[in-house]
């Protein structure tokens, strides 16, 4: 059975309800319109609505997004701006991202991630040393902060 034909008021309506409840970037929700079947003109349209509206903002998205990642996931900042790159969010929207994270809270999570990992090492040996090093990569953190906590968990 083919999917009826969505209008402009209703993805309108549906995606401001959507944007109240949680935070959403542009491009998601481009795709989204896009899906349903609407034009990219109607898109931009209804983009332009939610921004108007304040439902939108991808620079509010960008610090929750950033924030979240850090909090929850335990992500690196090469991480996280590497992800909002992927949602087309610009890159100064992701400097101010990134610099409104809590440092206390990022250095929380970094040795949250380091330790447990190297609970599962045996530091005295280079290729598990090598493993924690590339842990702490992907998941995004900084190499001389990696290199700092290795020194200091091998003592």
């Amino acid at each position: 059975m083919p999917k009826r034909p969505v209008s402009v008021e209703a993805m309108r309506l549906r995606l401001a309800g959507l944007c109240s409840r949680t935070e959403q970037c542009s491009s998601d929700l481009r795709r989204k319109i896009l899906r349903a079947g609407l034009t990219s003109a109607q898109a931009g349209e209804i983009l332009s609505f939610l921004r108007e509206g304040r439902f939108l903002d991808d620079a509010r998205y960008a610090a929750a997004f950033a924030s979240d990642k850090v909090r929850f996931a335990g992500w690196g900042t090469a991480k996280i701006r590497a992800a909002l790159a992927a949602k087309h969010i610009p890159s100064d929207t992701i400097a101010s991202a990134l610099a409104s994270i809590d440092r206390a809270e990022y250095i929380a999570a970094f040795k949250r991630s380091a330790l447990a990992k190297a609970r599962t090492l045996d530091l005295s040996d280079s290729a598990d040393i090598q493993r924690l090093y590339r842990h702490l990569a992907t998941r995004g953190y900084e190499s001389s902060l990696i290199a700092r906590a290795i020194s200091r968990l091998k003592k």
